[in-house]
């Protein structure tokens, strides 16, 4: 049994059976049982046996429209994975919520290392090298939006900048990771995010060029009236 799934086995002896918005219990028949936490007790799911029916499920939410933030709350509904032990649940899971078992697993050793805001935007180039000048106003209200519990279910474990203060926008829950993001009070296994992602960068480049642009114009002279 590798490490994650001894992760997985001590979760779930601790009564931690959700992460993010799967639940995963035990089957009388033997093996595992994931669904939705909206769908326990349901039996009208269609079911699927193989981890890589996971991938399928996590690509497009309830209306059929692409997902690109696996840890959005918007996962769909009306399936259920019956798997056969924990190293099918693990990799069900990889495809649901990638790394987040190794994440949490990194954190429990006390190797998780998270990059603060300053040095994500800092390390940026081509495009992206712009967004090194925002600023922390701008953080604040883009992060606040961005990263909230109705947007993201990650629990954030980066500062802006290396050992410094959190984005203060965001609810103290935020930060916490055993913190049920389904507002449930469940033991959980937590979604954590060491660094601000891609989808977040890519914004934080049009709130810098609008600023530089009104700045820019605010520059401007003003045109001679006509005489």
């Amino acid at each position: 049994m590798g490490r994650i799934d001894e992760l997985l086995a001590s979760a779930l002896a601790e009564g931690r059976d959700c992460i993010g918005q799967i639940a995963l219990r035990t089957r009388s028949e033997g093996g595992y049982r994931l669904t939705h936490r909206d769908d326990v007790g349901r039996d009208d799911l269609r079911v699927s046996q193989t981890p890589e029916s996971a991938r399928e499920i996590a690509t497009y939410d309830d209306a059929g429209v692409y997902r690109p933030l696996k840890t959005a709350p918007n996962l769909r509904h009306g399936w259920a994975l019956h798997l056969p032990d924990l190293a099918a649940v693990r990799a069900a899971l990889e495809y649901f919520y990638p790394a987040a078992l190794a994440l949490w697993l990194a954190e429990r050793d006390g190797r998780l290392q998270p990059t603060a805001m300053r040095e994500t935007l800092g390390r940026q180039t081509g495009m992206y090298r712009v967004t090194g000048l925002l600023t922390d106003p701008q953080a604040e209200a883009l992060v606040g939006e961005l990263c909230a519990q109705t947007r993201c279910l990650r629990a954030m474990r980066w500062t802006k900048t290396p050992g410094g203060e959190r984005i203060a926008s965001l609810p103290a829950t935020k930060f916490d990771p055993e913190h049920d993001p389904a507002g449930a009070g469940a033991r959980v296994m937590p979604l954590l995010c060491a660094e601000m992602c891609n989808l977040v960068v890519a914004e934080a480049r049009p709130v810098v060029k609008a600023a530089q642009a009104a700045a820019a114009a605010a520059a401007s002279p003003a045109p001679a009236a006509a005489g």
